[in-house]
């Protein structure tokens, strides 16, 4: 299994970034076990990294490995949503 490695990005510590780094802690330690590395970046302590990375919402969730590069935005509460955009699940046909 490949480990995968996220960066989610973040402005300040709010309700709505508890919430995502929460919910996304939780997908990650249910979907993924000990094959991961999360990384939080929080765009006030560190502009120049969401610059860089041309971080224009948060919070907003990269997937950086395996490839190919995913970003998926908003709370992350959406468990399903998070999966298909991290291609961890495919997505339903209607």
């Amino acid at each position: 299994m490949n480990t995968y490695v996220l960066k989610l990005y973040i402005a300040g510590h709010t309700p709505r970034t508890q919430q995502a780094i929460l919910s996304l802690k939780d997908i990650c330690e249910n979907e993924l076990g000990n094959q991961y590395e999360l990384i939080v970046v929080d765009v006030l302590e560190r502009p120049h990294l969401a610059e860089d990375e041309k971080i224009l919402a948060t919070p907003m969730l990269v997937k950086e490995l395996p490839p190919p590069l995913r970003r998926v935005v908003g709370d992350l509460s959406n468990r399903e949503l998070v999966l298909i955009g991290l291609d961890i699940a495919e997505k339903k046909p209607l």
